[in-house]
């Protein structure tokens, strides 16, 4: 992090290094003697937990607040949908195996709409409108790599999961950022969002785009396009058409988001809402 103004006091770093060269005697070593900041076993106590929410909260604010982002496009969506031509190796059930390859068409059509996202990005020197993701597989590559097809920067929030892999390549390497906790990962997501794109996906998709209608739905975040890819899966997935003849929510609540099948419908969406200029992407 840059350090904004002149600080005539040691600073942590000098002394950590510092202690490091003490002499090894059963005090030094001692964990009561431990700088508290740099102290892991401290640190990750149950205790500190309020406080790794802060740091977690802290570090990517900071880190892209310094960069001058002010404005991200968001693309949730399933880490199993492989690339088209791709073998769909999350698939347990033939079914399953037919459905995620059909699925590869929204690889596609992710990639094509983070091009769309990152060409307006770029023609505002990278400080709005730059794609971010969960930084994983499926969807979330595609966008970081369409942002990456057309030279734009891109943001992968990440997060430790046990069966979880590395960060797609695609991410900008100074945008990885990696999370230990979902609540903290999604302030993130949503904190700088000029739109939030859906394509197919599971449990994790749903919880993400659920979460993003009732910020809105009850007011504590401002109306963002909320676009969701695919009406057949979508159709398939949930009927929000039937809570609303429940009652259990209002029937404009449906107005709250739009479905679209192409990148080109959803990225309409994006620049009508804002009045951006038209976008046209290369064939190929």
């Amino acid at each position: 992090m840059v350090r904004s103004h002149h600080n005539p006091l040691r600073t942590s770093k000098q002394d950590i290094e510092a202690v490091r060269k003490v002499p090894q005697t059963p005090q030094t070593e001692a964990a009561a003697y431990r700088l508290a900041f740099s102290d892991e076993e401290f640190m990750t106590s149950d205790d500190m937990r309020g406080v790794r929410f802060q740091l977690e909260y802290l570090k990517p604010e900071l880190w892209l607040r310094e960069r001058g982002v002010n404005s991200t496009i968001v693309l949730f969506g399933g880490a199993r949908i492989p690339a088209p031509g791709e073998d769909p190796r999350a698939a347990k059930t033939p079914i399953a195996r037919k459905n995620l390859m059909k699925s590869a068409r929204y690889y596609n059509e992710a990639r094509l709409f983070a091009q769309y996202a990152s060409l307006t990005s770029k023609a505002m020197d990278f400080k709005e409108y730059m794609v971010v993701t969960g930084g994983g597989p499926g969807v979330m590559e595609a966008g970081n790599r369409g942002a990456e097809e057309v030279g734009a920067p891109s943001i992968g929030f990440n997060i430790v999961l046990p069966h979880e892999q590395a960060p797609n390549s695609y991410i900008s390497p100074e945008y990885c950022f990696n999370f230990h906790y979902f609540a903290t990962r999604k302030i993130h997501f949503l904190l700088r969002a000029k739109a939030v794109a859906v394509f197919p996906g599971g449990f994790g998709t749903l919880d993400e785009f659920f979460e993003t209608l009732t910020l809105i739905q009850t007011g504590r975040m401002d109306p963002i396009p909320v676009i969701l890819f695919g009406g057949k899966f979508w159709n398939r997935a949930i009927n929000l058409q039937a809570l609303a003849e429940e009652g259990t929510i209002s029937p404009e609540d449906i107005e709250l988001f739009s479905v679209v099948d192409t990148a080109e419908e959803g990225w309409e969406c994006v620049r009508s809402c804002y009045d951006l200029p038209r976008i046209q992407l290369e064939a190929g």
